[in-house]
């Protein structure tokens, strides 16, 4: 790969808020003049704004997001183009991008972006309650108007169900324990807000003294992940995404945990794989043809400039595939 783009992130995005590996995700959309792209979470618009510029003068921008504030900053941005119509903000989850692509009439599209996190926007509005920094309602959805809240999971969730909720969405190994104090402090009152569900799982887990990070980190994780469905929905968005690029179009998927990343991973060698019989098998039976050819065989990580730049990117992995002209079914036999 290529180094990174110098694409000057500071104008990009608004106040506090830096897009993550920026420069390799725009050098792998390969994005040009007049052709058209999903950017499936707006977020703070860093994305979009590169994909814009990139694209001048007359290609366009589908920008999705479930979340409604990102919803007016993506309109708000539209508004102050000279050609307004150049970026399509769409409330919408990218779970359902294909459905969206089709019924504005831009599919088959050049390219699709999918960033998975957080924004600074999301993280540092206390009334949203993603952070455990911050006191608030403990809510995590990415639109308020849909769905349970995390108050509701922690309020009413049985503790052998909480418990494997944190264990799996959060890969947090005292997940027991943490369910178990759950359940004994919502017996005296319900759980409602970020504070006090952080000082219930730091006290579970034993503190913080010698730990970098926070003990709650894992737990609203695994509770953020379940309220909005997040490993469900980015399934259907890589499914939708594949059946709408043009061939030649790009698929560019930045993650920023294992679960997602093992995701993506593994649908991009399955859409790219020429045979998925199992191995024991003489001859090909499964006739499956490939869709993907991935352009990042290992995942592209942040520099050590841009983590100490923006801490928060110190997680992030990037994937990319390009999606492959059709061509036709193998018969039996074909693979070896």
């Amino acid at each position: 790969m290529r180094a990174a783009l110098p694409i000057d992130t500071a104008p990009a995005s608004g106040a506090g808020h830096q897009p993550v590996l920026l420069g390799e995700a725009i050098e792998l959309l390969a994005p040009r003049a007049g052709a058209r792209y999903i950017d499936g979470t707006f977020g703070g618009g860093g994305h979009t704004r590169a994909l814009l510029a990139a694209t001048a003068p007359d290609g366009v921008v589908l920008a999705l997001d479930a979340d409604p504030v990102a919803m007016a900053r993506a309109e708000a941005l539209a508004a102050s183009l000279s050609v307004p119509d150049r970026l399509r903000p769409v409330q919408a989850n990218f779970a359902n991008l294909a459905e969206v692509a089709r019924g504005t009439g831009l599919a088959p599209l050049d390219g699709v972006l999918l960033d998975l996190g957080l924004s600074s926007f999301q993280l540092g509005a206390p009334e949203r309650g993603f952070s455990f920094q911050l006191d608030g309602p403990l809510d995590m959805r990415f639109d308020p108007g849909a769905g349970v809240s995390a108050a509701d999971l922690v309020n009413e969730l049985p503790e052998a169900e909480l418990a494997d909720l944190v264990w799996r969405l959060g890969e947090e190994p005292k997940s027991r324990r943490i369910a178990r104090a759950i359940v004994q402090e919502r017996a005296r009152e319900p759980i409602q807000t970020t504070a006090r569900l952080a000082a219930i799982v730091e006290r579970a887990g034993g503190g913080r003294r010698g730990r970098s990070v926070h003990p709650a980190t894992k737990t609203f994780q695994a509770l953020r992940i379940a309220t909005n469905a997040e490993l469900e929905v980015l399934e259907r968005a890589l499914k939708g995404a594949v059946e709408v690029l043009a061939p030649g179009g790009r698929l560019v998927v930045i993650a920023f945990h294992s679960l997602e990343d093992r995701i993506v991973k593994r649908f991009f060698e399955r859409e790219s794989a020429t045979c998925l019989c199992p191995p024991e098998l003489p001859v090909c039976t499964c006739r499956h043809e490939p869709r993907l050819q991935r352009l990042t065989r290992r995942a592209v990580r942040p520099t050590p400039a841009e983590i100490a730049r923006n801490p928060r990117s110190r997680s992030a992995v990037l994937r990319a595939a390009v999606r492959l002209p059709g061509v036709p079914e193998p018969t039996a036999g074909d693979c070896p």
